[in-house]
């Protein structure tokens, strides 16, 4: 006798069968649906609620089943895709299975609510949402011939990280949307720091970084709209602190086969006297790890040229010497160091004209110019936060102008 199985089973089944996108059945949208499949036609409410479950999960991203569908599946970590990432050959029992799942995601994603409707006993009102068509096999194929652009699981949604207290690397949900096109004046400085990445984006060497300079002049921003700028080119950032130097070795380990490039970003980086993760950054920057490491670079951001407080108690003269060369070793085993110092008045200005211009601001240039060596003043000097900080705050007085008249 054969055994006909209908739709709803047919689906069911397959998704208990999962191998290699197994991880995926505890996605919301898919546990609902694997629940609505097993549940008995009888069973009427338990129907309704899986049904509901499903289509609430689906509408906190989206009306369309398709996309849904199609984003889960193309941005899954998993073996095959880890594999393809980084260029070793998938086995053909492997291959197999792959294909077969994404016939049946194939399926799913294109399932209509009449469909999956016509699977229960319910007949009154039940949400609906939208499906389209798609090759999902061909879309993960294009998906894989360029994956050292898209990447896969967290890397794909995201494309900034932080550092967790245990070591493991956290998604930023909202991070800071400046670009390179916003930023003005340091334009040989960014440049600089900006052709590294393009050559590590290339596959070329790129160096280590050290931006240093006086506070305020945009050097945290200028990697931070690097990061933002390449995004699509499968550049990828991970900020963390000084005290986690010592997660940077299982960072690297994780990253090693990623098919994406990386900048680690250490932010306003100095170290005090007798300091442990002095020795940490400066054995990571010995050479082994980024030799090693093709994909990774390091960008540091600090006030100090030598990275190192002057606090040290040197002892006597025959000494004095070994701890100066301590100091300077560490700032010198950065491949580049890009130095960014205070603006002039010319720069300054400058500065502040095109924020004004970027926020719309309607201003005789005399008055501008006028009330920003004022600000700049009482911020002790010029700068470029200096600069945004003097435009934020007129952008401020107008709004509150506005809403009073």
């Amino acid at each position: 006798m054969t055994l006909i199985m209908t739709p709803r089973e047919i689906i069911g089944y397959g998704l208990d069968a999962l191998v290699i996108f197994r991880s995926l059945q505890g996605d919301p949208v898919i546990r609902s649906l694997m629940q609505l499949c097993h549940t008995d036609r009888t069973n009427l409410p338990a129907q309704i609620r899986f049904y509901s479950a499903m289509t609430a999960a689906l509408y906190e991203k989206t009306d369309s089943l398709t996309d849904y569908i199609q984003a889960l599946v193309l941005e899954h970590e998993h073996v095959c895709v880890i594999r393809a990432g980084a260029g070793e050959e998938i086995p053909a029992p492997m291959q197999q299975c792959l294909e077969t799942e994404l016939a049946l995601f194939e399926r799913i994603a294109m399932l209509t609510p009449a469909q999956l409707q016509a699977e229960t006993d319910y007949t009154g009102p039940l949400p609906t949402w939208n499906v389209h068509r798609i090759d999902l096999k061909a879309a993960y194929a294009e998906r894989i011939a360029a994956i050292h652009r898209h990447g896969y699981g967290l890397y794909a949604r995201y494309h900034m990280f932080t550092i967790s207290h245990s070591g493991e690397i956290v998604p930023v949900e909202h991070p800071d949307p400046i670009r390179l096109a916003d930023m003005v004046g340091y334009e040989r400085e960014r440049k600089t720091a900006t052709d590294n990445i393009l050559a590590l984006l290339g596959g070329n060497f790129a160096a280590n970084v050290l931006l240093s300079g006086d506070a305020g002049t945009g050097k945290s921003a200028t990697v931070k709209a690097i990061a933002n700028t390449y995004r699509s080119e499968g550049l990828r950032l991970i900020e963390l602190t000084k005290d986690q130097l010592c997660f940077i070795p299982q960072i690297m380990d994780r990253l090693c086969k990623n098919p994406l490039k990386f900048i680690l970003f250490i932010d306003d980086l100095t170290f005090s006297e007798n300091d442990p993760n002095f020795g940490t950054l400066k054995a990571t920057l010995e050479g082994s790890i980024s030799a090693r490491m093709k994909n990774t670079v390091i960008y540091a951001t600090s006030n100090r040229r030598h990275l190192v407080k002057e606090t040290f108690d040197d002892g006597s003269d025959k000494h004095e010497n070994d701890t100066v060369q301590e100091r300077i070793s560490l700032s010198e085993r950065f491949g580049i160091t890009i130095t960014f110092s205070k603006p002039q008045k010319p720069l300054y200005l400058e500065i502040v004209h095109a924020l004004a211009q970027q926020a719309g601001l309607q201003m005789d240039e005399n008055e501008l110019f006028q009330k920003a060596e004022q600000f700049a003043l009482c911020k002790s000097g010029r700068s470029a936060r200096a600069a945004r900080q003097f435009i934020d705050q007129l952008l401020s007085q107008q709004n509150t102008e506005k809403e009073s008249d």
